[in-house]
């Protein structure tokens, strides 16, 4: 498969964060985790026409990364390393799109630690936000999902460098175009706006998004 066929340059920008410690010493504090063998069933052949993303494999995905960091040979990206790459969200309704973006993130280098903030229904309902689950329902669902390592159940609603850099982030998974989206709270969107400048973001194309609750 040829992944610039899927995949454009605008869709997944990968950048890394120069501020962190090294994954060596982060790695040593929970133990190393090594190069993910998940079991994934087949999808099927209805959910591979609705989803362009689902027939991606983690060679794919992981094809396109050293691409967009200008790394030439898969060995440059060792398994002997874990990226800790974060992704924050509401979920409320654990949806396809969701499911499709944490297996892109997780699968975006040999070996992935994916850690996913959920927002609290205080903080929801103080930007206008109402929720169908609450809050503990909500962590429960994503914390069953394969693809995820860690939840972290108070995650901040305006992303900092503190928090980062706390968790040793390697990388934060955003949607493609969230960053420059009318729609999108305008509160997220300085926190994000703000930590682009601190060069963590690995940008994920919008064609693997379910039209739904963020």
């Amino acid at each position: 498969m040829d992944v610039s066929s899927v995949l454009s340059d605008d869709d997944y920008d990968v950048v890394s964060n120069p501020g962190q410690r090294s994954l060596e010493s982060s790695t040593a504090d929970f133990g190393h985790i090594p190069t993910q063998n998940v079991c994934e069933p087949p999808p099927s052949q209805i959910a591979r026409d609705k989803f362009d993303s689902v027939s991606w494999t983690a060679n794919d995905i992981q094809a396109y990364v050293r691409k967009v960091l200008g790394i030439a040979t898969p060995t440059l990206l060792s398994s002997d390393t874990t990226k800790r790459v974060y992704i924050d969200g509401m979920f409320d309704g654990l949806n396809a799109g969701h499911a499709l973006r944490l297996r892109q993130a997780k699968l975006s280098f040999p070996s992935v630690y994916l850690i996913v903030g959920v927002y609290s229904d205080d903080q929801l309902r103080s930007h206008g936000y109402d929720t169908f689950f609450p809050h503990v329902e909500r962590c429960e669902v994503v914390r069953h999902c394969r693809w995820v390592d860690e939840v972290i159940t108070d995650a901040p609603y305006v992303l900092n460098l503190d928090f980062i850099n706390r968790h040793r982030i390697d990388y934060v998974s955003l949607e493609e175009g969230t960053s420059v989206d009318p729609g999108c709270d305008k509160a997220r969107l300085k926190g994000y706006d703000a930590m682009k400048d601190q060069s963590v973001f690995v940008h994920h194309s919008e064609s693997w998004t379910y039209q739904g609750s963020y």
